[in-house]
Order: C-alpha cells, then structure tokens, then sequence
C-alpha cells in the first residue's frame, strides 16, 4: 500500500520556515532563501533535505550551538582569474550562500563561458541538486559539491567516520531533448544520514551495508546506525575525498573537527563549497554528425543511450520531475503525517500555527 501525503499549499510551507528561521535570528532575505530551498526539495520530493532537515541541521550546528551566524557579511576574496570569485561566507546560512554563489557563477559564465566560485567559511547547503536543477533550467551545465556538516562515513577499508557523505552533483540542460534537466545528484555514502533520519521516523529498516553500529558491525536498524559505509566501496570512498581536497584547497581545514565547536577553537570548524557553470555555446565545437546542431546532438546521444532494448530505463533527474510534476498537479507540496507532526514541532518552538492533515487534501 503506497504511503497518503497531504498537500500543504506552497505558502503556508514558506511562512512557517521562514517564520522558524527568523525565529533563531536569521534576517529576513535569508529566511526567504532557506524556505524557498525547502520547498524546491520537498517539490522535487527530496524527502531527506526538506525543511524538517535543514532546521534540525541548524539545531544541532547552527543557531543551535552558535555556530553559524545569521546575517553574516560575504567577503569576497581577490583573485587574479577573471572567471573565478573567491567568498568567504562567514559562516553565514548554507541556502542563502549557494543560490548566490550559483548566480554569480551564471553571470561569469554569460561573460567568459565559464564561472568558477569556490567559498571558505560556509555552513552546510543541504541538497545539491537544488542549485544545479536550478541553473540547467536557466540553459546552463553546472556542477557544485561540498563538504557535509560533519564526519560520518568511514574511508574503504577502515574502521572511524573520517569523511563527510560529501555529495557531487551536476545539471544539464536537457529540458527541450527529454522534458526535464537531467540532474545527477549523489552523497558519496550509500545512504545520506537524512535518509537514516527519515527511515528512523517512519519506522522502515536501512538496505543491507548501508550503515555501521558504534561496534562497527552492519546494521539495517535505523536506530543503532552510527556511521555510514561508502557506496561503490572505494569508488565512493575516492569520491568523497575528492570534495575533502577540493575543501582543502580553498581553505577548509580537519574534516573530524568541522562543525565540532566546542573542539579545538583555534582551529577551523566550517564547511567549503565549489561552484561550476558553462554555457554550451562555450563547448560548441560544432563538427556534429549528419548535420546536428548542439541540441539535436544532446537529444540523439540520450535516445541512443536508451534505445537498443534500454527504453525502460530512468535518466538521472526523472523521478524528481516526476515528483514535481505530481506537486504542481495537487497544487502544493507533499507531505507524510509523520513529517507533518515534525513541521509541528518547528511551529511550536516559533510560535505559529500548528498544521492539522484533516486540513489539507489527500494528494493523488
């Protein structure tokens, strides 16, 4: 039997994330950027990074603890490359940083094919393929990664969480070949904790070799999950190192101490970003086959992929359009009892209205 959601309309989300995170001091622009962040996961029906998540990061690294800091100053850094920015955030809010940084890459893109913004002092963004969804609907190829808020995957081959789940994610413009942006989104575990945390709360069980207990055995109990396995084994392991040295680079510091405040002050607690944009006309090398322009390419590579018996396969993306596709034909957003009785919760703490599911329609 498949799980009821109850549609709650855009607005009334957006109010009471907003209001949430006002509430802890965030500035008004930055409340509206986090909620506008919230509702494109819970569109997309990234269940794992909505906005249950994003203020329980908040809770336990953010406001929380006095880690991150509403209203913080952006300071861009000097660089000698034209097509790169260099921010320091700050520790300003993740959301409000990574919709920003994405545009700034946009316009640098527009002026030089390609636009690079890489940030130092940032808090976590949550779900990737927000920003790059984002930009490929805009007709641009972009690519971000991240190092996540803390250390809970171990390394292929070890026994301690020394890596973040360290997602990648990429988005291409291919709205006119197939109907949506292909998006290519992954943390680099087999399993984000977002997901131990939904499964958690709706008592299901985790795949097999997803998570560790503190003995370092393999559990399927959400409950006794204490850190995460790579997927791929040492694929994923590689690539989530990948976002650690890119981090390193820009300027993070030890993954074990980042958002660890009450560890090591005068070292480095925050997280880094990396932001990347092309415009394909910047990659047009215009020698396609039987006469193609860029977009005929784009769309005969795919159907080729998916032709040959492969008609039935998924494209990296689809299930987010479908879900959003489902959203926009119920006229909201989705949402489970459980995650509704969560959202009780943040509008308890700030004072707003509780939400009732009688209230809002079945969604079909």
């Amino acid at each position: 039997m498949s799980e009821v959601f109850h549609v709650v309309p855009e607005p009334q989300h957006n109010a009471l994330v907003a209001a949430a995170y006002q509430y802890r001091g965030y500035l008004a622009d930055e409340a509206a950027e986090a909620a506008r962040f919230c509702a494109e996961a819970s569109r997309h029906g990234i269940r794992t990074h909505n906005g249950i998540k994003a203020l329980h990061l908040d809770h336990l690294f953010g406001t929380g603890v006095k880690g991150w800091v509403p209203g913080a100053k952006i300071e861009e850094i000097p660089s000698r490359f034209p097509a790169v920015k260099i921010w320091n955030a700050n520790r300003k809010l993740g959301q409000s940083i990574a919709y920003r940084a994405m545009d700034a890459a946009i316009k640098l893109a527009d002026q030089y094919g390609v636009g690079t913004v890489s940030v130092d002092n940032a808090t976590h963004y949550l779900w990737g393929g927000g920003y790059v969804i984002d930009a490929a609907r805009r007709g641009y190829i972009a690519y971000t990664n991240c190092t996540a808020a803390i250390t809970e995957v171990v390394p292929f081959g070890g026994k301690a969480p020394t890596l973040g789940t360290n997602p990648h994610s990429w988005g291409f413009p291919t709205t006119a070949a197939v109907g949506f942006p292909i998006v290519i989104d992954w943390a680099t575990s087999v399993v984000a904790m977002g997901r131990v945390q939904q499964l958690k709360r709706e008592g299901k069980l985790l795949p097999p070799m997803a998570a560790v207990d503190k003995d370092g055995n393999p559990t399927t109990d959400p409950n006794q999950a204490a850190a995460l396995l790579p997927f791929g084994a040492h694929k994923g392991y590689g690539l989530s190192l990948v976002d650690e040295l890119v981090a390193a680079f820009i300027g993070g510091s030890l993954p074990t101490l980042r958002n660890r405040w009450d560890r090591e002050p005068a070292e480095k607690h925050t997280c880094c970003f990396f932001f990347q944009v092309w415009h394909p006309d910047a990659m047009n090398g215009g020698a396609f086959a039987l006469g193609r322009n860029q977009a005929e390419n784009v769309k005969a590579v795919i159907r080729d992929v998916l032709g040959h018996g492969n008609e039935s396969c998924l494209l990296p993306g689809q299930l987010e359009a479908e879900a959003a596709a489902r959203s926009a034909r119920n006229g909201g957003l989705l949402f489970s009892v459980a995650e509704i009785a969560a959202f009780n919760e943040i509008a308890a703490e700030c004072g707003q209205p509780p939400w009732k599911p009688a209230d809002f329609a079945v969604a079909v």
